[in-house]
């Protein structure tokens, strides 16, 4: 069950959000409930949103996002140079270099488990919706933190999770005893959108 709320920003409480669009919407969260925070929404309201004009690519930025396909957040130099930021350019490089070979056997995903979660979030400009479409959006802060708080003050589960309209699911933070498996299939659907559909949470109901 998507939950429409209003444009989120930095400083918005996420707890004040989920509990505002549940009311709205007439729902009361039972304890076997799942409410899905969406990673992108959240690092927003974290303020973890970088101006396209604070960022100035080096040349080894300008030269590696090459290596990148179209459809990939680091594709470009600005992005490249926010995750060389993050996680240093040594670890970078490293990542690539380990990268490379495995691509050429057909296995994917090693650049990103070697250079970290927080570069794997990184929303690029083109997939932000106004009034972030000059900021490139980071990844949220402790997810696992965030959900357990979240958890804790609706009574129900919760969950900071990364979907997409390519069937792509990540959960990147939980509160305990839910079922994983579960809310990957839930969200697989991807039920808030990826548009501008304002719905930056999910419920999802497991009984």
């Amino acid at each position: 069950m998507p939950l429409k709320t209003a444009l989120l920003v930095p400083g918005d409480d996420i707890i004040e959000v989920a509990q505002g669009a549940l009311e709205t919407a007439g729902l009361q969260p039972e304890p076997s409930d799942i409410l899905v925070i969406c990673e992108s929404p959240l690092a927003i309201t974290q303020g973890r949103i970088v101006d396209l004009d604070d960022v100035h690519p080096g040349v080894a930025a300008r030269i590696l996002c090459r290596f990148f396909n179209f459809d990939s957040s680091l594709c470009n130099p600005y992005a490249f140079q926010v995750a060389i930021d993050l996680a240093g350019l040594p670890r970078i490089l490293l990542a690539l270099a380990v990268a490379m070979p495995g691509r050429a056997l057909g296995r994917h995903g090693d650049f990103y488990r070697i250079a970290g979660r927080q570069v794997t979030w990184i929303d690029d400009v083109p997939g932000n919706l106004p009034p972030y479409t000059q900021d490139i959006v980071l990844g949220p802060d402790d997810p696992t933190g965030v959900a357990c708080k979240v958890a804790a003050a609706l009574g129900c589960g919760a969950a900071v999770v990364d979907a997409n309209d390519l069937g792509r699911v990540e959960i990147c933070g939980a509160s305990p005893f839910i079922d994983h498996d579960l809310l990957v299939e839930s969200m697989r659907p991807n039920p808030q959108g990826n548009a501008d559909e304002r719905t930056p949470l999910v419920l999802v109901r497991t009984s």
